[in-house]
């Protein structure tokens, strides 16, 4: 079953976590962005998320732990084009001791859609043995706080159905 797409207010009410323009270099032989700029403001996008909880490079330097993308999904929506303006918002779905599963839209300002809708469940991780490790404890409450206050949102998640944390 393909999921309902949010309202766009609904997802310019979430927290913004990234707004570009796009590049004359993201083209595509077809005119529009290319698909590896998704992933990769897609990515930018989800760095400055982990970041508004503390998980920054710094923090994943000095404490040396890092994060694994365990399983992504990219649901294109609308086409962006070069010059277009476009902002990524984040929403947590859930959360164990040691992954998050969230969405990322991304937004297109100069067009007024939803180009496209980022899934994700990424683990926290020790790189000194280089495996999956629980979040620390104040990284984990500052994303339970953001949960609750998506989990209370009036519209559902529009998730794939085959991801979770």
């Amino acid at each position: 079953m393909k999921p309902v797409i949010p309202q766009l207010a609904d997802i310019t009410s979430l927290p913004p976590c990234l707004s570009v323009r796009v590049l004359p270099e993201y083209e595509d032989h077809n005119g529009h962005m290319n698909i590896r700029y998704y992933l990769a403001l897609f990515d930018d996008a989800g760095d400055n998320m982990a970041a508004s909880y503390g998980v920054t490079r710094e923090f994943h330097r000095q404490h040396e732990t890092g994060g694994f993308d365990l399983e992504h999904h990219l649901h294109y929506l609308h086409e962006v084009l070069i010059g277009d303006l476009v902002t990524v918002y984040a929403r947590i779905v859930a959360r164990t001791a040691k992954r998050v599963h969230y969405l990322l839209f991304m937004v297109n300002e100069s067009r007024g859609n939803v180009s496209a809708i980022f899934e994700c469940v990424n683990s926290f991780a020790d790189m000194r043995h280089r495996r999956t490790a629980p979040f620390p404890p104040d990284i984990a409450a500052a994303i339970d706080a953001t949960l609750r206050d998506h989990q209370a949102l009036a519209w559902p998640a529009p998730v794939c159905g085959v991801m979770s944390a």
